[in-house]
């Protein structure tokens, strides 16, 4: 219990806390965050990372000077992808491997076949969408792989979401977070972002509860 509220509390306080990383432990700075963002899209083991409030503070504390805008804008791109393209090559290896396991009662080898067509018609809109979406976007790519995506069509959107969603965040960080209201109410800044990235998600589970209760 001790650890989830030091993570909240870490969340929380984003901007206190990264300032002192990045007082604490200079040029390093970049190489930390650079591995909490591969863990974070690049290990299925990991979602529970800060991903688009810590970019966002990322860019307001760059703005105020403690961070170079350009290297940690090309840190965190170069991360965002490279953590997908391992979680995918992770899914393409593990996949077949856990569908031959026979004690494996909650997959089907039928599921593993659906991702595939899924993925062939929606892959590039699915990997870019889920990039904003806290929890999915580390789980994507890995079913991208485990369901046989072609990596061309996977690497290219992987590229184009990556370079989005860090740019997006940064940049509104970079432009906005040392902006007096923001900086005042920044708890509930990081809140409102945790809850807009969330809200596709919700909306999916309330309409398809909904569809569920119709049928």
């Amino acid at each position: 219990m001790n650890i989830i509220v030091q993570f909240i509390d870490f969340v929380m306080h984003l901007d206190k806390n990264l300032t002192q990383l990045a007082n604490d432990f200079g040029v390093w700075t970049y190489l930390i965050l650079f591995l909490v963002v591969f863990c974070e899209t690049g290990l299925v083991i990991t979602p529970f990372l800060p991903g688009d409030s810590m970019i966002f503070v990322i860019g307001a504390l760059a703005a105020s000077g403690d961070l170079n805008f350009p290297v940690i804008i090309a840190v965190l791109m170069a991360a965002a992808i490279l953590g997908d393209t391992c979680n995918y090559h992770i899914g393409k290896f593990l996949g077949p491997v856990v569908f031959k396991k026979d004690n494996v009662k909650f997959l089907k080898k039928e599921y593993l076949i659906k991702t595939h067509n899924f993925y062939e018609k929606h892959g590039g809109k699915t990997i870019i969408i889920a990039r904003f979406i806290p929890i999915i976007r580390t789980f994507a790519p890995f079913v991208a792989g485990m369901g046989s995506m072609s990596y061309p069509k996977f690497i290219s959107y992987n590229v184009i979401g990556g370079m989005t969603w860090v740019a997006l965040f940064s940049f509104g960080g970079f432009f906005f977070g040392n902006m007096p209201i923001v900086e005042n109410n920044f708890s509930l800044v990081i809140i409102a972002i945790i809850f807009i990235s969330i809200l596709p998600g919700i909306i999916t589970y309330i309409k398809e509860k909904k569809t569920s209760a119709a049928k």
